[in-house]
């Protein structure tokens, strides 16, 4: 069977750390329900990767079941793709132990989640350090094609394809197939009420299942300036107008973008709005 008609092998997979947010749903969850059609799929709860952040026993399998019920709630259908816990597959950490053998440290000095706890004079633990690597066995042992991922993790799988170069060129065979990230440049970053990108480590998420009320109350904070409601505004830098044009049909956002700038679209006016696009969206 040629290399284009083989059916493609897609792996995911998303950490317990917190209640998912929207930031999630468009960064990844969103091509894991559209891949799921067509393709061989896997998606997994990272409840390995979690333990960077989360401590508490009892809160972390708390959170994993939450991730799953969220996951099978947005539409992941189980009889079309398998839907499983990273813990539950132990050959996932002997292989990490295997690419480690052969993974420079200076690649894993790079990686920019690392760099960025270390710039702002955080300790990090041997888990953060060595992330791409356990993020390269939950890929490389499923002989994944494809990986639905966010911006933010386009670093991680191109280390993964290095690595597995690396193995495949150490012992001299093809062990190891080289994913493809799969990522739409739309939603390649999403960002959170504070204007950096949504992350509950920064604690500007607006969650897929908060309740009606809060997700009001958090579209309200969202940070804009002080331009006045006549004077035209850039939607290119905007957090609102970003958030909005996830969720808007596409007249609709033609609509408002050009209000956006031309002047006459307020501030308060688009939270609403906003708002209460989210609500309409995950209230099924």
């Amino acid at each position: 069977m040629s290399n284009e008609s083989r059916v493609k092998r897609v792996l995911s997979g998303i950490q317990p750390s917190g209640a998912l947010h929207i930031g999630n749903y468009f960064g990844a969850i969103r091509q894991y329900l559209a891949l799921q059609h067509g393709n061989k799929a896997f998606y997994f709860v990272a409840d390995f990767h979690a333990l960077t952040s989360v401590r508490d026993a009892e809160s972390l399998r708390g959170y994993v079941f939450n991730v799953l019920a969220d996951l099978l709630a947005l539409g992941l259908d189980p009889e079309t793709a398998t839907l499983f816990v990273q813990s539950d597959v132990p050959e996932t950490t002997e292989l990490a132990w295997l690419l480690t053998s052969v993974t420079p440290m200076g690649w894993l000095e790079k990686c920019v989640s690392y760099k960025d706890k270390i710039a702002q004079g955080i300790p990090a633990e041997h888990g953060l350090f060595a992330y791409p690597v356990l993020q390269a066995a939950d890929i490389l042992l499923y002989d994944a094609d494809l990986v639905p991922v966010g911006q933010d993790q386009k670093q991680h799988l191109e280390i993964t394809r290095d690595i597995a170069e690396r193995f495949n060129n150490t012992y001299e065979s093809p062990v190891f197939r080289l994913p493809e990230p799969y990522i739409l440049d739309a939603v390649a970053v999403v960002p959170g009420i504070d204007g950096r990108k949504m992350s509950k480590s920064y604690g500007n998420t607006i969650e897929i299942f908060d309740a009606p009320e809060v997700v009001r109350k958090k579209c309200k904070k969202i940070v804009t300036d002080s331009t006045p409601v006549e004077a035209p505004k850039n939607p290119d830098t905007c957090p609102v107008f970003q958030l909005f044009k996830l969720f808007a049909a596409e007249d609709e956002r033609a609509s408002v973008e050009q209000r956006y700038r031309h002047g006459g679209v307020g501030y308060g006016e688009m939270k609403t709005r906003l708002a209460e696009l989210i609500i309409q969206a995950f209230a099924e």
